[in-house]
């Protein structure tokens, strides 16, 4: 048994209007199932750990939420970020809590708004990354690449160890061109960066404090106080005081060149959810192509002679629609969205907009 920490923030703007700063992508249930993809994050984690063991680190808008849907956690496992700073802190602050429990603990980092398509071969595969962290590596599990994808980061690995499935990482990659992206997958020797991590909680502190000091000894007083008196008092001393980083540009990157980290291919059917055209290809479709998202609701949807639609129906009213092709249509009690499915990452513009023009109730 392994220490699970999740960490849940961010808003998904390109799954607005569903996804909104105060209900973001991971509390919704974007899974084919009535289960949020914090729910199936949490449920595909029990052969690898327990609730005990298990972490979430959200922000203070979230927390009851996340309460609310995981309420067999512990109540002090759900660490509370007075500010969001970015990947590296709230890794960092879960990593110096469990140190001050278990300093020679095993810890894993997953990521609450992932989609797993084959949960099994996705627990065999963070079970080798665990044999690699016990050696003292900060790992990683990377993802075989399916095409030549412009929206991730890459990790170029060298060749297996000892003829097992652990790689080396030589370097992290920003997220490439497409003509840059088609001569990775070619090659062999890239993965996508698919922000899993595993690791010891020392090996991993020691690195932090290697390479950002402030920011390692920020973490570890709050850990200190951690559970105590002087919790709030210090966290709200110290919290904005760290550097906001992600735990890539902080550690990894720089573990990476000095022949620290290491990979586990995986091949689990993994997608981030990153839009509505994404859910549409991983979810559940009817024999004309169409997904209807509806979690627990069960809203009337009518679609004749149309196909490759995406449809979320949240109003409570009746959605139709007639001889159209490949949309997403978005019905919210205070939104409607209509675009082309090869435009959803474009929904971002919609979002960036309203905060343009102050709008911050649609955000």
């Amino acid at each position: 048994m392994i220490y699970v920490v999740i960490p849940a923030g961010g808003s998904g703007t390109r799954l607005w209007p569903l996804s909104r700063a105060g209900h973001p992508k991971f509390l919704h249930p974007f899974t084919g199932t009535s289960a949020s993809l914090l729910q199936a994050t949490v449920d595909r984690l029990g052969p690898l750990t327990t609730p005990e063991r298990t972490m979430v680190v959200t922000g203070v808008a979230h927390a009851a939420a996340v309460a609310r849907q995981l309420t067999g956690l512990p109540e002090e496992n759900i660490l509370v970020e007075p500010s969001p700073r970015d990947s590296c802190a709230a890794i960092a602050l879960a990593a110096a809590v469990i140190a001050v429990r278990d300093p020679d603990a095993v810890m894993g980092s997953f990521a609450a708004d992932h989609l797993i398509g084959d949960p099994e071969r996705w627990v065999d595969t963070v079970r080798e990354a665990v044999r690699g962290a016990e050696q003292g590596l900060l790992m990683t599990v990377g993802i075989t690449p399916t095409r030549p994808e412009t929206g991730y980061g890459y990790l170029r690995t060298g060749d297996p160890v000892d003829g097992g499935p652990m790689r080396p990482v030589v370097e992290f990659k920003e997220k490439p061109s497409a003509e840059v992206a088609e001569t990775y997958v070619r090659s062999g020797h890239y993965l996508w960066n698919a922000g899993m991590f595993v690791w010891r909680v020392s090996a991993f502190l020691a690195e932090l404090a290697r390479q950002q000091p402030d920011l390692h000894a920020g973490v570890t007083a709050i850990a200190a106080a951690w559970g105590t008196e002087e919790q709030d008092d210090v966290l709200g001393t110290v919290w904005p005081t760290l550097t906001k980083i992600s735990v890539d540009y902080a550690v990894m990157e720089g573990a990476a060149a000095a022949g620290r980290v290491a990979t586990v291919p995986g091949d689990f059917r993994w997608n981030d959810v990153g839009d509505f055209h994404t859910l549409g290809e991983v979810l559940p479709a009817d024999t004309d192509g169409n997904v209807v998202l509806t979690g627990d609701a069960k809203p009337e949807v009518l679609l004749h002679d149309s196909s490759g639609l995406v449809v979320a129906p949240q109003a409570g009213r009746l959605v139709a629609a007639v001889g159209v092709r490949d949309l997403i249509v978005v019905d919210t009690e205070d939104a409607l969205l209509v675009c082309p499915r090869d435009r959803a990452q474009d929904v971002k513009s919609i979002v960036d907009e309203l905060k343009r023009r102050g709008e911050d109730r649609l955000v």
